[in-house]
């Protein structure tokens, strides 16, 4: 019972930052350097999204592993006790979002951060704004999604 307290633990703290960072990005982070001239911004959100990726790239990982081996050992147990394996629907559809969420950064992260990078490292501004808008709108997909699950694993489905 401990292991799987220590699971939950990693799984919810991983959720936390990642959903967190999110938020901080994109309602706090983003409109404050929007007065910050071109060159300044695209660099700077480099870096902080190159920092907070590299953060979110381990939870993410953390945050998968920990969900699927909650969800199999709850399986196994109710197997073991001569029940059926069957999961809430809620962690169903918690898990089929997680890894959509998952697919979601990691194009993020390995596409378009890419481009990012390259744009600020060539003094290309305008590029950079395009990928930058492009990584908000992924961003905000991924945090609509995180919300939801938050909200159908603690208020449930209907009916």
């Amino acid at each position: 019972m401990m292991f799987y307290s220590i699971l939950k633990s990693v799984h919810v703290l991983s959720i936390i930052l990642w959903l967190g960072g999110m938020m901080f990005t994109l309602f706090f982070l983003r409109p404050a350097l929007a007065a910050l001239d071109p060159p300044t911004r695209v660099k700077l959100m480099a870096d902080v999204l190159g920092r907070f990726f590299r953060a979110v790239l381990i939870v993410a990982v953390a945050t998968l592993i920990s969900g699927f081996w909650m969800m199999g050992r709850v399986a196994k147990q109710a197997v073991q006790a001569g029940g059926s394996a069957n999961v809430p629907t809620e962690w169903i559809v918690m898990a089929i979002l997680g890894v959509l969420m998952v697919a979601i950064f990691g194009h993020i992260r390995f596409v378009l951060y890419k481009r990012l990078r390259l744009a600020a490292e060539r003094g290309d501004w305008p590029a950079g704004g395009a990928v930058l808008t492009s990584i908000r709108v992924w961003v905000g997909a991924n945090l609509a999604m995180g919300i939801a699950i938050v909200a159908v694993t603690l208020i449930g489905l209907p009916g």
